[in-house]
């Protein structure tokens, strides 16, 4: 919960508006401005004051005691000029939270972390647990010092700016090290442990179990992603409690799926019990990896602990349509997140600053998607976190199809939405696409000319507003008269059409015509084509396509 603070008229006024874009995330606290301060630093997850940064200040001083612990506080000026984050930046929040407050406001956010000041990730701030001399490396990564990245486990971290060898290590571990002086240990969640029961089997000796096999096996507590059991142990007391007291997930498994798992120690025991021949090392085993710890036992219990591989992570990422205020901000934090990012290179020259220090940069010419597809995909497989961006939206003649064509269910795939040309053509023209409308790649390099015919007649003859990509080049430019004589068919000559070169780009251009004036020879790669179709009007100078036909019939009745 976000407690909200304010004083005056005016940041009440704001503070009200907070609470109405957030209901569900936030709480007034009215009354004197300390007690409140004091209710809500005590009950809040995090702070938003309306308040003088100086009065924060002395506010929130005398309650401070652990920066793991404190509620994150931002600070808004009454006027909205800025936010500003106060105290608890990565532990509370805070940064994350001016962002916010700052694009709701049309705020200036105000960022004095170190780290993100100059575009490093936090170690504290990768979601994984750390131990070890965090300030001290944070530090050395801001002064350009080598620090070393040894990764004992694989894991798909954001971009860091790392030495293979460096006074300062960050260390990726499931191991039970102890950090040294000038060393930050990650704890990656790479550890799966199973567990089997009998019934009313105690907490304590399955958690005993499970941690005595960890300490044997030199294993960190700190990396255990889940305790895995057979379906029928899903509502066990022992095993439902150890998870918890744990602070891990409980997943379970129908026991037809464990028993076809191949394990070195199965037994008739469970077997007759619950239908499987193993429940702890199947359970750990199925979603595959190396098993660490064969199954132990204890007079109830058994656990058996595997360390999976890592998955990596590939985002597909579309850019929009060129202009940087058309990038969404989920495409721009999912540059950020990536270690390596794979595109064509006139792409990559685009969001190159946007990139965090020490992301490996994968760029390629025109005509080598599919050789970027496998390459991103690649990467993923050997546990990086991979970003590879296309222009407009990923998914629409774009890299999603290739490389989801290369990927398998062995890495994460996320998919980034952005501005498609079209979109961004349509809105430079009026609003072309107000009712149905299909997009239509006259390029004929990887289809046939005559599937793309087909297509085309098609939407002239169901009546579709159609809009073309890739409408002309230098050594194609028979196509799109061919293709518009086809629309005219159905069409009259005065249907309109737009347009549009470069949408949202420095040197952008637009025009409206009509079917029997476009001129084809206006038109190249770089420039999108919207024909109307036969309810299309010209209205103010804007390209309309109305919502419903019925609206159309009675408006030319009027008439």
């Amino acid at each position: 919960m976000i407690g909200l603070i304010s004083a005056t008229a005016a940041g009440a006024a704001a503070r009200d508006r907070l609470a109405a874009a957030w209901p569900e995330r936030t709480r007034v606290y009215d009354g004197p401005v300390g007690d409140a301060v004091r209710a809500a630093f005590a009950e809040c997850e995090q702070l938003v004051c309306f308040l003088a940064t100086g009065a924060v200040v002395r506010l929130v001083a005398p309650l401070l005691s652990d920066k793991r612990a404190d509620p994150g506080v931002v600070c808004v000026d009454e006027s909205g000029r800025f936010a500003v984050s106060l105290v608890g930046g990565h532990e509370g929040g805070a940064n994350e939270l001016t962002l916010e407050v700052g694009e709701l406001f049309g705020a200036q956010p105000v960022v004095t972390t170190a780290t993100d000041a100059v575009g490093l990730p936090g170690l504290d701030t990768l979601g994984l647990p750390v131990e070890g001399a965090v300030p001290a490396v944070s530090r050395a990564l801001l002064d350009g010092e080598p620090v070393a990245l040894v990764t004992e486990v694989p894991w798909p971290l954001p971009a860091l700016p790392v030495a293979a060898q460096g006074a300062y290590t960050i260390r990726v571990t499931d191991r039970t090290v102890e950090p040294a002086e000038h060393e930050v240990v990650l704890r990656p969640p790479s550890l799966v442990v199973g567990v089997g029961a009998s019934r009313n089997a105690p907490v304590d000796e399955v958690l005993g179990l499970v941690e005595g096999a960890l300490r044997e096996a030199g294993l960190s507590g700190r990396s255990i992603a889940e305790l895995a059991t057979v379906d029928a142990k899903a509502e066990e007391p022992g095993i439902v409690a150890a998870a918890e007291r744990l602070g891990v997930p409980l997943v379970t498994y129908p026991a037809e799926e464990l028993a076809a798992v191949e394990v070195p120690n199965p037994s008739d025991a469970p077997l007759a019990a619950v239908g499987t021949p193993s429940v702890a090392e199947a359970s750990a085993l199925i979603g595959g990896g190396e098993l660490l710890v064969p199954k132990r036992k204890s007079a109830m219990a058994t656990c058996a602990v595997v360390r999976r591989p890592a998955r990596g992570r590939l985002a597909v990422v579309g850019l929009g349509p060129g202009a940087r205020d058309l990038l969404t901000p989920r495409a721009k934090a999912e540059l950020q997140r990536a270690a390596v990012l794979v595109g064509l290179d006139q792409y990559v020259d685009q969001i190159r600053d946007l990139l965090r220090p020490g992301t490996r940069v994968l760029e390629s010419g025109l005509g080598a998607e599919e050789e970027r597809a496998r390459t991103a995909v690649a990467e993923a497989r050997r546990g990086q976190a991979v970003a590879l961006i296309g222009s407009g939206d990923a998914g629409v003649y774009a890299m999603a199809s290739p490389a989801l064509a290369e990927a398998s269910d062995d890495i994460d795939v996320v998919g980034v939405p952005g501005v498609t040309a079209a979109l961004a053509a349509a809105a430079i023209l009026g609003a072309p696409l107000g009712h149905d409308h299909v997009s239509i790649s006259l390029s004929d390099l990887h289809t046939p000319w005559e599937v793309i015919e087909r297509r085309v007649r098609a939407a002239a003859e169901a009546d579709i507003v159609v809009t073309f990509y890739n409408p002309r080049s230098r050594g194609r430019d028979w196509q799109l008269p061919k293709a518009l004589a086809i629309l005219a068919e159905h069409r009259s000559a005065t249907t309109p059409a737009g347009v549009v070169r470069n949408a949202s780009r420095p040197d952008e251009s637009g025009r409206l015509t009509t079917l029997a004036a476009l001129d084809p020879a206006t038109v190249d790669m770089m420039t999108v084509v919207t024909v109307g179709n036969t309810a299309t009007r010209e209205i103010a100078g804007r390209m309309v396509t109305p919502r419903g036909y019925r609206w159309q019939e009675a408006q030319e009745g009027a008439e």
